[in-house]
């Protein structure tokens, strides 16, 4: 990567890319917030291909720039890149009028998931819906992590090791502790990258009438509520590294075993939501959120996962170059990452103990997994559906 001065972000590469407005990239995010699936490496991916190798409004090295910078950032990765392309076009502006258009069309289709779910959830055919998405949820997570595994830990011995670590502790404590993964990276860059201290060294390394809205599952919320909602999910979007599902754990340690606001089956349903819905996969902020305090508790917990990576962008961006490329940094980011993996196969544990009830859920996660593993042309939405489908044929008779 390039280690030239800081920039202003209306300056793109104009020699290897086309002009455009903001208002077709906000057009274009729309879209890609619509129908985009696959989660946050399949965006990523779209992204590429739509506005480097197509289109070319972007050229190769800032999406590249980008895309390392949300690796190196907690929080969405999808999204946080979303707004960094918007930074480069118009700034602040363009990092917020992107990240909206990204996040609003799959906002929308939750909270309205949401609804649905909260008046009609007990009615047998939802049930028997939820009843075989939870297992094909399950082999998603698992698939995803036997991915991150191999693209992230590979064969080195000491990310094997915090992976494993983190996989057992998250499965023996239901819960994902965060400074475990701070103690990951550091461990990892200490024995990776061990830093010189130099002769001068410097500290500066790291800087009433709204009932109807807040009504959830559980029947009227308290603001208290809403506001540990808040600073729950503001916590989520501030330390969660890794992939999209790496906010799983996160969100089942507090969630489920911490606050109760919901049971485990809820939560699966919950991470289920964000499945069959296109965009960003922490949008499950929001479906919780809608649960636990109806449409205030789901924007409330929706802007608040977000903001983190947001503010990253708008404050970071402009610097972050200096220090991307800085060994000791990039250590502690395959730490974190490792612990994050880690995290998210222990919660694949957690999670299938509670949804792979009986064999029909065990053989719908069985056969997900084996079609996600060995086809590619399958998109992961429609396999959700199909073992929705099966769910509700098969509740009747085993619910």
């Amino acid at each position: 990567m390039s280690q030239e001065p800081k920039r202003q972000p209306q300056m793109v590469d104009c020699a290897s890319t086309v002009s455009f407005t903001l208002r077709e990239l906000l057009v274009y995010f729309l879209r890609l917030g619509t129908l985009g699936f696959g989660g946050p490496i399949a965006l990523a991916g779209h992204m590429q291909k739509d506005l480097v190798e197509e289109r070319r409004w972007v050229s190769k090295q800032d999406y590249l720039e980008g895309l390392a910078f949300s690796q190196l950032s907690p929080g969405p990765l999808a999204a946080q890149l979303a707004m960094y392309l918007g930074w480069l076009r118009a700034g602040a502006l363009g990092a917020t009028l992107v990240g909206v258009a990204f996040i609003l069309p799959s906002l929308l289709m939750v909270l309205v998931l949401a609804a649905l779910y909260v008046h009609f959830g007990s009615l047998p055919w939802i049930q028997g819906m939820f009843y075989g998405i939870g297992a094909a949820v399950i082999a998603i997570i698992v698939r995803s992590a036997i991915k991150l595994v191999r693209t992230t830990v590979g064969k080195d011995w000491l990310l094997w090791t915090i992976f494993a670590a983190l996989a057992i502790t998250t499965a023996w404590t239901k819960s994902e502790i965060i400074w475990l993964f701070i103690l990951c990276g550091a461990v990892a860059m200490l024995v990776k990258a061990p830093p010189v201290v130099p002769s001068r060294a410097t500290s500066a390394m790291f800087v009433g009438g709204l009932g109807p809205l807040l009504t959830g599952i559980h029947g009227l919320a308290s603001i208290a509520t809403v506001g540990v909602l808040f600073l729950f999910f503001l916590k989520a979007g501030a330390f969660v590294f890794g992939s999209g599902l790496a906010i799983v754990p996160f969100l089942y340690g507090g969630v489920v075993a911490k606050f109760h606001w919901l049971t485990e089956r809820q939560f699966v349903d919950a991470v289920a939501v964000a499945m069959i819905t296109p965009g960003p996969v922490v949008i499950t902020a929001a479906f919780i959120g809608y649960v636990v305090a109806g449409p205030v508790g789901a924007l409330v917990a929706a802007w608040a996962v977000f903001a983190p990576p947001y503010f990253i962008v708008l404050f970071g961006a402009p610097y972050y170059r200096r220090f991307a490329q800085n060994r000791q940094v990039k250590a502690f980011v395959q730490g974190v990452t490792a612990a994050a993996v880690g995290a998210i196969a222990g919660a694949a544990y957690i999670l299938a103990r509670r949804s792979l009830v009986d064999l029909p859920t065990v053989l719908i996660g069985f056969v997900t997994l084996v079609i996600l593993m060995f086809t590619k042309k399958i998109p992961e939405p429609l396999v959700i559906l199909a073992a929705g489908a099966v769910g509700v044929f098969l509740h009747g008779k085993v619910g």
